[in-house]
C-alpha cells in the first residue's frame, strides 16, 4: 500500500514521504496514530502542491535576503565609543551592531546572524560577515571611532 508519511518514521522514510509499506504496517500502525496517510491521487495532488508552494515561499524568502545583503554590502555602520590610544574601554559586540544598523539605517538583523569572531576592541575599520539565508552572506562595513 502506497502512504504519504505525515511525520518522520524511522526505517521508513521522512515527511512528505510517498512509501510502500505493507497493507497491515500501514492500516494498523501508521494511520491510527497519525504517521500517514493513503495516497490516493487526490492526496498526492494535494502534497504536490504544498511542496510547490513550499519552494516559492523559500524563492521568495531567498530574494529578500539577497536583496538586504545589497543594502548591507553598500551600508556601513559608525559606532562611537570611549577609547585611549587606539584601545576601546570594554567591547562592541554583535549586539550593539545590530543595534546601530537598525538605529542608523533602519535595517533589522537578529545579532546571531552577524559573525564576530571575538568582539571588537580597537578603533578602526572592520568587515563583518552577516549571514542571511543559507548560501546568501553580507559584508558590513562597521566603522569605530573615538568619542
Amino acid at each position: 500500500m502506497k502512504v504519504i508519511l505525515l511525520k518522520d518514521v524511522k526505517g521508513l522514510g521522512k515527511k512528505d514521504d510517498v512509501v510502500n509499506a505493507s497493507d497491515g504496517y500501514a492500516r494498523n500502525y501508521l494511520i491510527p496514530r497519525g504517521l500517514g496517510v493513503e495516497a490516493t491521487e487526490s492526496s498526492i495532488r494535494q502534497l504536490k502542491e504544498k511542496k510547490r508552494m513550499e519552494e516559492e515561499k523559500k524563492a521568495r524568502e531567498k530574494k529578500e535576503a539577497q536583496d538586504l545583503a545589497q543594502r548591507l554590502n553598500s551600508t556601513g555602520v559608525v559606532i562611537k565609543v570611549k577609547a585611549g590610544n587606539d584601545k576601546i574601554f570594554g567591547s562592541v559586540t554583535s549586539k550593539e551592531i545590530a543595534e546601530k544598523l537598525k538605529e542608523q539605517h533602519g535595517i533589522d538583523v537578529d545579532k546571531r546572524k552577524i559573525m564576530l569572531e571575538e568582539p571588537i576592541k580597537y578603533l578602526g575599520t572592520f568587515y563583518v560577515d552577516v549571514w542571511l539565508y543559507p548560501e546568501v552572506t553580507a559584508k558590513l562595513k562597521v566603522v569605530i571611532e573615538g568619542e
